[in-house]
């Protein structure tokens, strides 16, 4: 039942409790049977039912566990057509990317507040100075 393949409108048609397709990787699975069990609640399914899950299902970080059990649900592949949605574009790390374009200010900021308080201990300690040789 694996060599179907279907087209983004055909699972599109699927996404009820009791007749539930989701494509994850253009491969198209039927989690009918597996609503009831997914330990995230069926809710989740039902939210991306008849659609790409791929982003849903990447993000949340499955384990091995979870990916066998995926492979059992396998009904086919997802034939792509001129305008159906395009997959969402995958990072090439796992890690996210950093956001470095203000990371220099923050540094810049404690060290100017850093030089401030040592030049604030100098006039301090001047000041002190001056006092004892008036006394």
């Amino acid at each position: 039942m694996a060599d179907k393949e279907l087209t983004y409108q055909d699972v599109a048609e699927h996404n009820t409790k009791k007749d539930l397709f989701v494509v994850i990787h253009d491969k198209i699975y039927d989690a009918t049977k597996f609503v009831d069990e997914h330990p995230g609640g069926e809710e989740v399914l039902l939210d991306v039912g008849g659609q790409d899950a791929t982003e849903a299902f990447e993000d949340v970080g499955h384990s091995d566990e979870a990916r066998e059990t995926l492979e059992q649900l396998l009904v086919g592949t997802l034939k792509r057509k001129p305008g159906d949605p395009s997959p969402k574009a995958q990072q090439s790390s796992l890690a996210p990317v950093a956001n470095t374009s203000s990371a220099g200010m923050g540094t810049a900021l404690y060290a100017v507040i850093f030089i401030g308080g040592l030049a604030a201990f100098g006039a301090y300690q001047y000041l002190q100075a001056q006092q004892g040789k008036e006394a």
